[in-house]
């Protein structure tokens, strides 16, 4: 939280407020931003910063209320706190000494100006700075400008105070007088597209700062994106600052005004968004310390393990193979299909029961030389964790599990185990359905959490040494789990407000609910793990920084969150947008609950692009909130990379399968809103590098109305954190190269999951964070 330490009112709706916030006040540069979160019930809302402070640690904004949120920011006073600020973010201005330089400011956008004049006056240019307003009242921060410009004119619409007139009338009398270098605007979008206009008619070169509709500010949802120069560009990662000559105003002034509709509505029913209570916190497990009376009596790890133990013995002598694999497999009981599709946080699948559970544990060989742990990437004791359950021992299954994961829970109910685990059992060799592994890792995590006698694992006496793990994600948590029970001081630093990455953001509660991941990451915390939210390694505090801190060893975990996107027309209409977007309004920020501020259009007639697991959360969440859904994807459906479970729950759900289709380009209407999607038909060729027939369009063609387009065809790394990081060695698409050990090019820095692969499973993540812990501790041990 961040203490407001003092509050000015400069008119009816512009405010000055100065905030506690020192790691942001040392790390910030001219033309950066904060995403400010004012409650739990708030959006993320850009805010550019006018000043900052690096001997008292504050940051200065100057916020005008427009929406909810700002209005929100603006209602609290000196003493008050504000939930969330994370930053910097952006790219600084580039400072240099130009010769001479026309600041534009109009409205709040003065206040954005300020600290880059400042800076361009420091770097020994003539700066001429022309400040606009409707009225005098609106012209702010007048004394800051003077002191740092060689000249300061004033523009108000109504001439109440300097001349009469808009921005570029003072801007064109300084270009007119004499010699100018460079113009640089900031304030409205239309002030700053009609000042690039007059720039660019007298040859100047201009810049404009963008201030786009953001979600997480680093890349991951694509919600910034715009057209500059032609091609789409992401104004938290690429700008905000770009050429002005080079900006499609047309294209930002209708994006501007996405959530116009919702804005509105939201603003006039302000009193019923007034936060709930602040004593509702998120579950947790009645987690308690080994020693604790209520603790179950304590059983060797080796009895727990030991294929030889005598109970492990007598269970396979009880039954004769032929025997076990005559058990049928079991059948997952799920909720309703036409009730679960109108529910958005009930899970789907219920659960075993414990009858259920052992009668399938029954199933499992006990092979002496087990196949199936060979497919796990985290190396579960499979046969291990299954025989306890087969014995009534659901604790020490649970125990078993939490000796090699640290999300088992989450792993029972996300993991693609056809695939791996249980794509390696021996009853498929026997022409038999595979143990159902994953029901059962889901049964005894969620037994022993439901149980109120969780033990943590054991953790070794700590040895002083300090890690760092970038991303909460499953990678990163899987490798703080390692470490924390190797006994290292492990810190988590995550870039959003909310620990869990992908977990939290990604997977709809219908299939992960919240408080699992809750559960998961509580027992790492009491474990040791420290979570440190709204800190963005290389942005908030860079790997330098943390190693003169102490730390030792470095892993990056950050995911792979920047969106793809087809690069095809009309893909930046209003209501198009990524599965990452989507996904985050809907699951991180509840945007579809009326008391959150976070907006978003629900679209009635919803078309979701891909064929994988984020399409099919994307499509089934769309359907919960009362779309009519087509899911479009390119090839035919055999060659979907979604689990079948998935395309199962949507095929119930009702979701429109339109395979061998392809997306060519979109229409809108008159204020730029999707209204259909022109799909080309396709036909399957030859197999292509990932083994399936590669799509081929026909040359047909079919239009498909829809008032949303959600585009779920995979992502990319985000370049944020990999180019912050000096000398490393970077792949394609900015993926960190990494040797089998998951170290990098430098070596106190390893890394895993997407940032790495470019996208792949949770399980795979946490493997690679596995693997990393393990030669991490390797490394730091033999010094």
């Amino acid at each position: 939280m961040n203490k407001i330490l003092s509050k000015q009112q400069f008119s009816e709706k512009v405010f000055c407020l100065t905030v506690e916030a020192p790691l942001i006040a040392r790390s910030c540069r001219p033309g950066q931003f904060i995403i400010v979160r004012v409650d739990k019930n708030s959006e993320r809302v850009p805010y550019t910063i006018a000043k900052s402070d690096t001997v008292k640690g504050t940051l200065t904004l100057v916020v005008q209320e427009v929406g909810l949120s700002s209005t929100k920011l603006c209602r609290l006073d000196a003493g008050d706190y504000v939930l969330d600020i994370v930053g910097p973010l952006g790219n600084p201005s580039p400072i240099e000494k130009f010769g001479t330089v026309v600041c534009a400011g109009g409205g709040i956008g003065i206040a954005a100006i300020l600290p880059i004049l400042t800076a361009l006056k420091k770097a020994g240019n003539k700066v001429v700075s022309v400040l606009a307003g409707r009225t005098k009242e609106l012209i702010i921060m007048e004394d800051d400008v003077r002191q740092n410009s060689d000249e300061v004119i004033i523009m108000t619409d109504d001439g109440s105070y300097g001349s009469k007139g808009v921005v570029t009338v003072g801007v064109e009398q300084v270009i007119k007088r004499e010699h100018v270098d460079r113009v640089i605007a900031i304030g409205p979008p239309m002030m700053m597209k009609f000042t690039s206009l007059l720039a660019q008619k007298y040859g100047i070169a201009n810049t404009v700062s963008l201030n786009t509709i953001m979600v997480d500010g680093t890349g991951m949802c694509g919600a910034c994106r715009l057209t500059i120069g032609g091609k789409t560009r992401f104004v938290c990662i690429d700008g905000p600052e770009f050429n002005g000559d080079l900006v499609d105003w047309d294209e930002m002034l209708k994006r501007m005004s996405t959530f116009k509709r919702c804005e509105k509505e939201e603003i006039e029913h302000y009193a019923e968004h007034i936060p709930a209570d602040e004593g509702q916190k998120p579950a947790t497990a009645d987690v308690k310390s080994a020693d604790s009376e209520s603790a179950p009596e304590e059983v060797s790890a080796d009895d727990l393990t030991d294929r030889n133990a005598p109970w492990r013995v007598e269970l396979r002598k009880a039954m004769k193979p032929k025997e076990r694999t005559a058990i049928e497999r079991v059948k997952m009981p799920e909720l309703d299909p036409v009730y679960r599709a109108t529910t958005r946080t009930e899970e789907v699948n219920k659960g075993l029961t414990p009858e259920m559970a052992v009668r399938e544990a029954h199933r499992c060989l006990d092979c002496a030389k087990p196949s199936c742990v060979e497919g796990c990437p985290v190396n579960i004791h499979i046969p291990d964790f299954i025989k306890n359950i087969e014995r009534g021992n659901f604790l020490g299954a649970a125990e078993v599990l939490k000796m090699t994961s640290a999300l088992p829970a989450v792993c029972g109910r996300v993991c693609p185990q056809e695939k791996q685990c249980e794509s390696k059992c021996i009853h498929l060799k026997m022409n038999e359905p595979a143990v159902a592994i994953g029901y059962l890792e889901r049964f005894a995590a969620d037994y022993e959490r439901e149980s109120g006698k969780a033990v943590l694992p054991k953790v070794a006496p700590g040895n002083g040494i300090k890690v760092a793990v970038v991303g909460s994600g499953p990678s990163g948590l899987s490798f703080a789990g390692d470490m924390v029970k190797k006994g290292y001081e492990v810190y988590v630093f995550e870039a959003l407000h909310e620990i869990g990455g992908v977990l939290k953001y990604g997977i709809p509660e219908f299939r992960l609910p919240n408080k699992i991941v809750d559960v998961e990451v509580d027992n790492l915390r009491r474990m040791g793990v420290h979570f440190l939210t709204d800190t963005i390694v290389g942005k908030t505090i860079s790997v330098s920084q943390l190693e003169e801190k102490g730390f030792k060893g470095i892993f990056v975990g950050s995911g792979a969150g920047l969106p793809n996107f087809m690069n095809i027309p009309g893909e930046n209409f209003i209501n198009v947008m990524s599965s990452n977007e989507y996904l985050t309004r809907v699951n991180l920020m509840d945007a579809a609950n009326p008391a959150t501020d976070t907006p978003i259009n629900i679209g009635k007639k919803v078309v979701v692009v891909g064929g994988g697991n984020t399409a099919m959360d994307s499509c089934r969440t769309a359907k919960r909130l009362g779309a009519d859904v087509t899911l479009v994807y390119r090839r035919s459906e055999a060659e979907m990379p979604a689990r079948l479970e998935e395309v199962k729950h949507a095929k119930e759900e009702e979701i429109r399968f339109l395979t061998l289709h392809n997306p060519k380009e979109y229409l809108a209407d008159d204020e730029g809103r999707v209204r259909a999607a022109v799909l080309d038909v396709m036909e399957l060729g030859e197999p292509d590098s990932s083994g399936r027939r590669r799509p081929v369009a026909t040359g047909k063609t079919e239009t498909v109305e829809c008032d949303q387009v959600i585009v779920a065809i995979g992502v990319s790394p985000n370049p944020l954190v990999p180019k912050s990081i000096k000398g490393l060695e970077l792949g394609r698409k900015n993926t960190i190269v990494v040797d089998d050990n998951m170290q990098s090019s430098q070596p106190d820095i390893f890394a895993g999951g997407d940032i790495v692969r470019g996208g792949a499973t949770v399980i795979l993540a946490m493997g690679d964070g596995r693997r990393a812990a393990a030669a991490m501790d390797a490394k730091l041990s033999s010094k």
